[in-house]
Formats: C-alpha cells, sequence, structure tokens
C-alpha cells in the first residue's frame, strides 16, 4: 500500500515538473548554436561582475523636513589667517536676535607667517582643485560624504621651517557658540567693546597704511567638526588691492543629518556667495575695512543617509540578466536560422528548376527527361 502511494506521489510530480528532459538522441547541435551559445556565456559573464560592482557601491539618499529645533546653539568652527598683526585685528559676531555681541571667547589669536611652505601650498592647492571640481560635478559631494572619517584632517600641516623672521601675520582660530538665527561674524581692525546700542572696534590708534586684509581661509564649518568633510570655502584665499577693502561673504546654512557606514553626526552644510569691494566714501562706496560673514539658517533640514542594495534585489537582477540573455539569444537564434533556411530553399529550388525540351510537333516539355539505360550508351 505505501509502495502504491509512493508510485502515485512520484507520478504526481512527474506531471507538475515544469523543466522536462529531453533525451540527447533528439538533441541537434551546430556549429551556429555553439557559436551563439559562446557569445551568451560571455555576455553574462560580462554583466554578472559588472552587477555585483553595483551591488558592492552604495548611494547617499536626501530626505528633506522642517527644522523644529530652535533651542540649541549653533557652533561655527573658525580657521582664518589675516595679513595683519594679532593686535590690530578683533574677530566678533554679531547676533539680530539680540543688540550686544555674541562671545568669541573660545577663538585664539596665534601670531604666524602669512607665507605658507612647500608642503602647505601643495595642500592648498589641492583643496582649490577639489573645491572647482565640486562646483562643476556636484555628485563629488556624495563621495566626500562617505570616505568622511573621524581621523582625517583638512588642515594645513604644521610648518617645518623655523622662520627668523618676525610674524606678519595673525592666525584665528577656534569655535564659538551663536543661537541659530541669521548673524554675522566679522574680523576688522581693532578689538571689539560691547554697548547697549551694539559694538564697537579700537581702530583709532590703527593707521591705514597697516590695513591688510588678504586672508586665507583653512576651514570654515558649522555643527558639529568632522575633519573629513571638505567645506566651501576651504582653501579660499583673497588678496587685497587696496588697504580699505571689504570681503564679503553670503552664507545659507542648513542643518544636516549625516548617517553613513562609517560616521553618523549632526553638522551643516552651506553655500555661500562672494563679493569684495573697495571703500571709498568720496566715492559712494561706504562701509568697513574687513571680512564680513552673514550667515542665515535654514528652516529646512536635510538628512543624508547612506544606503545599499538589498541581496535578494541582487538575486532577482542576476536572475533576470541569466533568463533574459537566454530567451533574447534562443529567439535571435531561431529568428537567424528560420531567415537562413528560407533563404537556402529559395537557393535549392532554383538550382532544381525545371528545364524546357523541345517536341517534334513544335511544342516544348517543361519535364525534365527521364533517364534511361539506352541514354547512356
Amino acid at each position: 500500500m505505501r509502495r502504491l502511494n509512493r508510485k502515485k506521489t512520484l507520478n504526481l510530480m512527474k506531471e507538475l515538473d515544469a523543466f522536462p528532459k529531453v533525451p540527447e538522441s533528439y538533441v541537434e547541435t551546430s556549429a551556429s548554436g555553439g557559436t551563439v551559445s559562446l557569445i551568451a556565456f560571455t555576455t553574462i559573464a560580462f554583466l554578472t561582475v559588472m552587477e555585483f560592482m553595483v551591488y558592492r557601491d552604495t548611494w547617499m539618499k536626501y530626505e528633506y523636513e522642517v527644522d523644529k529645533d530652535f533651542t540649541s546653539k549653533l557652533r561655527i568652527n573658525i580657521d582664518i589667517t589675516v595679513a595683519m598683526r594679532c593686535q590690530y585685528v578683533g574677530a566678533d559676531v554679531l547676533d539680530l536676535a539680540e543688540t550686544m555681541v555674541a562671545s568669541a571667547d573660545g577663538l585664539i589669536y596665534e601670531p604666524v607667517m602669512f607665507d605658507l611652505t612647500p608642503q602647505q601650498k601643495e595642500l592648498q592647492r589641492m583643496l582649490q582643485l577639489i573645491q572647482s571640481r565640486l562646483q562643476e560635478e556636484h555628485s563629488l559631494q556624495d563621495v566626500i560624504f562617505k570616505s568622511a572619517f573621524k581621523s582625517g584632517s583638512t588642515a594645513l600641516p604644521p610648518r617645518e621651517d623655523n622662520s627668523l623672521q618676525s610674524p606678519d601675520a595673525c592666525r584665528i582660530h577656534g569655535h564659538l557658540y551663536v543661537n541659530k538665527v541669521a548673524g554675522n561674524f566679522h574680523i576688522t581692525v581693532g578689538k571689539a567693546i560691547p554697548h547697549p546700542r551694539g559694538h564697537a572696534h579700537l581702530a583709532a590708534l590703527v593707521s591705514h597704511e597697516s590695513y591688510n586684509f588678504s586672508h586665507r581661509i583653512d576651514h570654515l564649518s558649522f555643527g558639529e567638526l568632522i575633519p573629513g568633510i571638505i567645506n566651501p570655502l576651504d582653501g579660499t584665499e583673497k588678496i587685497a588691492s587696496d588697504h580699505n577693502q571689504m570681503f564679503q561673504y553670503f552664507i545659507t546654512v542648513v542643518p544636516t543629518k549625516l548617517h553613513t557606514y562609517k560616521i553618523s553626526a549632526e553638522t551643516h552644510q552651506f553655500s555661500v556667495t562672494e563679493r569684495e569691494r573697495v571703500i571709498n566714501h568720496a566715492a559712494g562706496s561706504h562701509g568697513v575695512s574687513g571680512i564680513f560673514m552673514k550667515y542665515d539658517i535654514s528652516s529646512l533640514m536635510v538628512t543624508v543617509t547612506e544606503e545599499h542594495m538589498p541581496f535578494w534585489q541582487f538575486l532577482v537582477r542576476l536572475c533576470g540578466i541569466i533568463g533574459g540573455i537566454f530567451s533574447t539569444t534562443g529567439i535571435l537564434h531561431g529568428f537567424g536560422r528560420f531567415v537562413a533556411e528560407i533563404i537556402f530553399c529559395r537557393f535549392r529550388l532554383g538550382s532544381y528548376k525545371s528545364t524546357s525540351v523541345p517536341l517534334s510537333d513544335g511544342h516544348t516539355s517543361n519535364h525534365l527527361p527521364l533517364i534511361t539505360d539506352n541514354s547512356t550508351h
């Protein structure tokens, strides 16, 4: 009884077989079929390797939402070198939400040489090259996001030479915290003095001939400091053509949450528009000489997430490649074989076309003459 049930089950499974086997004696091979099979296998191997490379790669997904965090402080990371002595310049932030100067105690004034060493110039040229490529190819920003890591650094290397010359510039670096509202970070002549109606700078004791706001921005970022990220103003260098010159940077800051396989941080991206002009009150160009960075906070927050293709999707795409190539090559081979048979059949019919034989009564016969034994002798 069990054997009967097994036999019935086996017969049922045979009827459900969607892949019937053809006996080898019924299979006919050909040179054209082998050529098509070789092309198909080569194409499958090539596309499989390409698909595996796509599977290994990742991409960045951008999501936008309204930033509801209004109470936290915004961190500004600064590393700027100005071609003036430290006792002649002062940096501070004027917050538009208040009429007082935000504290800039987190900044360090370090006397340095404005000219760079060959190693520092090489890094600066590399940063400027990356910035120019980023302006042309925006997709490179995704590469920078994916390659960012906490141990990397874009800061200039320390000077290797022991110059005997006295420092002629001031490096202002450090960080400070401000409210998440529009503000103005500026570096101008004299130290800042806050008072109830605003602020002022002690610039009376500094002669106009010593004004030189040529500067180099080694780093400027907002939010958490991520050394591997290259910001739009990193590597920027401006040389003043006049003593009374104003450099302005209009910055739009966008809060950004970055989640990659290497790092997860809350930082800020920003875009910048630059402008510079010479202060000439007689010509109607009013203002104060210095470096002014006017920033505004966007109300939108961007979440950047690094994503990877699921393994099941890779298998589905791989099966589609293999099955699709087999089906397509089979159809093309069958169609080519059908066309070839039609052409060769017509050629064969033309070779056996009937010939005309004249008869004694003046008629012609379209039938082929019979070959007999007498005709051969």
